[in-house]
């Protein structure tokens, strides 16, 4: 899971996992490789767009800045969110089956309005295991470190299974100390080569989370 996913899934935060995900996977892309990626996301009376980009400098090596924006429908008047991140994901063991392995760090700068601007930085171990029959299996552990607040210990684990060529279908539970865990379901199909249209919605302490977007890969 990523930290501005931890910290905005409320509040239209940039997510840095492969969409409609919020647990990472242990990959990178290939050197040279880039992506370009667009959602809107919703959380109860929260509701936002994001984006991001990532490029693959070098093997095992992938950087990422995303960016979000969001509104607050309930208080009156409405209560705008502004988030900025950047990670960098290391994954020096990687295998096309069996176990792939790397670490992940974060930052992340949530502004609200009428409040101060918030600074978090985050290091999640992450581990996946691919079976020979196409499933996915991942695993995400890691803490913040949330400047003048609680630092925090977060974690996730998802899936993500092939219905067909193009169509997948993923499964996730993720959350944080001192909070339940939230629970998302989702698809994601790829329309051409790289190009993948993506949507999932879920449940956890007492909202409902949903997001839809657009990723590719080139």
């Amino acid at each position: 899971m990523t930290v501005l996913a931890a910290l905005l899934v409320a509040a239209a935060s940039p997510a840095l996992a492969e969409r409609p995900m919020v647990v990472d996977d242990a990959g990178t892309l290939e050197r040279g490789g880039a992506k370009l990626e667009f959602g809107w996301n919703k959380d109860d009376s929260v509701r936002g767009l994001e984006g991001a980009v990532g490029y693959g400098p070098i093997d095992n090596v992938e950087v990422e800045l995303a960016f979000g924006r969001g509104k607050d429908h309930e208080p009156s008047p409405d209560v705008k969110v502004r988030a900025i991140g950047a990670a960098v994901k290391w994954v020096p063991l990687q295998s096309e089956t069996g176990l792939s392995a790397g670490l992940k760090y974060e930052y992340g700068r949530e502004h609200v309005s009428g409040e101060s601007a918030e600074h978090t930085n985050a290091l999640a171990g992450l581990a996946t295991w691919a079976f020979a029959a196409g499933p996915r299996l991942h695993v995400n552990l890691g803490r913040e470190w949330v400047r003048d607040d609680d630092n925090l210990n977060f974690w996730g684990v998802g899936a993500e299974f092939p219905l067909t060529e193009q169509l997948d279908f993923t499964i996730e539970t993720f959350g944080e100390e001192h909070s339940g865990p939230d629970r998302q379901a989702g698809l994601r199909y790829e329309i051409a080569d790289g190009l993948k249209l993506s949507a999932a919605a879920g449940r956890g302490n007492g909202r409902n989370i949903a997001n839809v977007g657009v990723a590719w890969e080139f």
